[in-house]
């Protein structure tokens, strides 16, 4: 097999697994309710349950990362495909809360090797057009949600159970399981910068900050899509439409992001995304019926951008972290997102209580005051990327040569336009 074509053949690959990524998330938001009611949990376990996933996904990535350079794509992937193997078996089999609980970890922990596995093998895939095809790569997540959340809604429209949401999965699982295990993949390419200097560059104030930011903008994206349908169910709109909707504007926006990108400097990106992801937020908390999806498009257009330009910041602006840095912001991201899951579910459980005392719908009531309380993250976000806007600016100032004459190449990063 030539080069050109192994290389597509592996993206294929890296694509659906990515695919069954964000299928999971979906359809898990779509089955809260029937799990809540087969299995008799509350909400607060039900958050503790979205919780596994988005803890495992941290450990992986963190995991893949220090061991990339050792293991390779391959056996990231064969790992990935086994955990996402066992995980929804485990899910068929469960009888209660625990056995959810371990289940959704192993799932989670597939989804974060998939992540540590692609990210760099797309890379050194396409190594003239490396933004391009990550950009491509990463459309998948929106775009298996998409696929999810409509499977989602078919199946429980025409009666089925959440079992056989949970097994239409294994069907794209064993696709690229069986691909992986048959395509021969390239050597690891020699590292420029060792693992010890990645970890050391990580304990920056930059870093940190930055790392802080990705469990706001992973918990305003996830957060609100894991519980759409405990949060919307009563709003007179459909959830699963509207996690569709959503995801869809996400794909289509990311696909077509390079102009936003090289117009605007990444922080301006940033701090615009959070300004609509507010507004969006907000109006989805007392919208209903049909202005609900007008909130949804508001909300999709404010997220679309969050992980894949906090991943080019990291980056651009900080690359002796390498691939370690990249690895690390994914998987804090989704650590951060795992705290809140519980949180959110004690929100809900809270305020439906209170709302049924003092509301004739108080399942509208309660999901109408949880978003309220997730406004406050992308609220806390635009108060961040505006100090951060301003120190851009400062630290380009300082290290603009004086010379006026010279010529202008770095367009994309104009922080004081």
């Amino acid at each position: 097999m030539n080069t050109h074509r192994q290389s597509s053949m592996l993206f294929r690959i890296c694509c659906i697994a990515l695919t069954v990524t964000a299928m999971t998330f979906a359809i898990r938001a779509g089955i809260l309710t029937q799990l809540s009611s087969e299995f008799s949990l509350s909400d607060n376990q039900l958050g503790w349950v979205n919780a596994m996933a988005f803890l495992g996904f941290p450990v992986a990535t963190l995991f893949g990362g220090l061991v990339y350079n050792s293991l390779g794509a391959k056996k990231l992937l064969i790992i990935a495909f086994s955990c996402h193997l066992l995980g929804l078996l485990l899910t068929l089999s469960a009888e209660g809360f625990y056995g959810l609980l371990i289940s959704t970890f192993f799932i989670g922990f597939a989804n974060g090797a998939v992540e540590a596995g692609c990210n760099p093998l797309i890379a050194a895939a396409y190594p003239d057009k490396k933004t391009i095809m990550l950009n491509r790569f990463h459309v998948w997540f929106p775009g298996g949600i998409v696929i999810g959340a409509l499977a989602s809604q078919l199946l429980t429209q025409l009666g089925f159970g959440w079992q056989t949401q949970i097994a239409i999965m294994l069907v794209p699982t064993l696709v690229y399981g069986i691909l992986t295990f048959r395509q021969v993949f390239p050597p690891i390419p020699e590292q420029q910068v060792s693992t010890r200097r990645n970890v050391s560059a990580l304990i920056s104030p930059l870093f940190i900050f930055m790392a802080i930011c990705m469990t706001l903008t992973a918990t305003t994206e996830l957060g609100t899509q894991q519980w759409i349908e405990r949060i919307l169910g009563a709003s007179g709109a459909s959830p699963m439409l509207i996690m569709a909707l959503i995801t869809g504007i996400m794909a289509l926006g990311r696909y077509f992001s390079a102009f936003l990108v090289n117009t605007l400097n990444p922080v301006g990106l940033l701090l615009g995304s959070a300004l609509v992801a507010s507004l969006g937020i907000y109006s989805m908390s007392w919208a209903t019926g049909g202005y609900v999806y007008v909130a949804a498009i508001l909300f999709a257009l404010g997220v679309t951008y969050f992980w894949p330009t906090m991943l080019g910041f990291v980056a651009e602006q900080m690359p002796q972290t390498g691939a370690l840095g990249l690895a690390v912001m994914g998987g804090i991201g989704m650590f951060g997102v795992s705290i809140w899951n519980p949180i959110i579910g004690s929100w809900i459980d809270t305020a439906r209580e209170s709302a049924s005392q003092l509301s004739s719908n108080p399942e509208l009531a309660a999901g109408q005051s949880v978003l309220a309380n997730l406004s406050i993250f992308p609220v806390l976000l635009v108060v961040a990327f505006s100090v951060l806007l301003l120190y851009m600016r400062k630290h380009n100032a300082k290290t603009t040569l004086p010379a006026e004459n010279e010529p202008q190449t770095n367009h994309g990063e104009d922080y004081a336009a």
